[in-house]
């Protein structure tokens, strides 16, 4: 029966995937990721001024939007600040970041990579003297180019 076949399946959760950073040899912690967003901009283009013909949209430049990871602080592992600090007036660290979703085996079923990315803001956590969360830093990304991949 077809019913059947959609309740076998199901979608994967968002809680399991990895961060890679090029320049690390192991994954970041991360507790959450966000803005995998890409959004091209309809430009209005008429026809040469002639009203018979109505305007139509035609897809403008692509723009991607920043993408945020979000980590709890551990002693000794600054990678975000340690990468927000090694720009300088004239140069940038810019890297390959690779973020995998993974299923319950922990095998990649999608993969966002993006080039040449770089930090362009590092936020620190806030802190509360009657708090009982984690300490959070996060980090803004900037890059050049987004490949999604289903593996």
């Amino acid at each position: 029966m077809a019913g059947e076949d959609q309740i076998s399946v199901w979608p994967l959760p968002k809680f399991y995937f990895s961060v890679k950073l090029e320049s690390l040899d192991r994954p970041v912690l991360c507790q959450e990721v966000s803005g995998l967003d890409n959004e091209a901009k309809p430009l209005e283009f008429n026809n040469g001024g002639i009203k018979s013909i109505s305007s139509f949209d035609l897809p403008g430049i692509s723009k991607p939007e920043n993408i945020t990871l979000k980590k709890g602080i551990f002693p000794d592992k600054n990678e975000f600040y340690d990468w927000f600090n090694s720009i300088n007036m004239t140069t940038i660290s810019r890297e390959k970041v690779v973020i995998e979703l993974l299923d319950e085996s922990g095998n990649p079923t999608m993969k966002w990579t993006l080039s040449n990315a770089w930090p362009s803001k590092v936020s620190g956590t806030d802190l509360e003297s009657n708090g009982s969360e984690i300490t959070i830093e996060s980090i803004e990304l900037a890059y050049e180019g987004l490949t999604i991949n289903q593996v």
